[in-house]
């Protein structure tokens, strides 16, 4: 396991992936020009879920490396710093289902402003991307 719940970083970092409504993917172009986008994320405590238009410009990236960076906000005027290294691999939305109801508690209020229901943002955002962090770096 990744995380130490025992370790205060760690137990923080973790508390703050739960309640974070955006986290920076950060992918690379095949020219090797990295690519850094805002996204909505679910974390289950090991991994981390994102939906994503299927044509788009980070799941091209992630077809060719499965490699990201991920990033929190830094916090406490940048000394509450959370990133993530990790290997992406996409799954069904049959593989997702299970985490659809704590989606729609986290993002509901969101998509509702945005005249979404979760029916219709996964007709949009129809692919499943898995995260599986492989180094966490985190102070404060």
């Amino acid at each position: 396991m990744l995380f130490d719940l025992q370790n205060a970083h760690h137990a923080h970092a973790n508390g703050r992936l739960r309640r974070e409504p955006i986290i920076w993917l950060s992918t690379v172009r095949r020219d090797g020009r990295p690519h850094l986008v805002p996204v909505w994320f679910l974390w289950d405590g090991a991994t981390i879920l994102i939906f994503s238009q299927p044509d788009a410009q980070k799941i091209r990236n992630l077809r060719a490396s499965p490699h990201v960076c991920l990033a929190l906000e830094a916090a406490a005027d940048g000394g509450d710093v959370v990133i993530l290294e990790g290997v992406a691999a996409f799954i069904t939305l049959r593989d997702a289902e299970p985490a659809f109801a704590a989606f729609t508690t986290k993002y509901g209020e969101h998509m509702a402003r945005m005249g979404w229901t979760l029916e219709t943002m996964l007709a949009d955002y129809s692919l499943p991307v898995r995260v599986t962090p492989t180094r966490l770096i985190a102070w404060r």
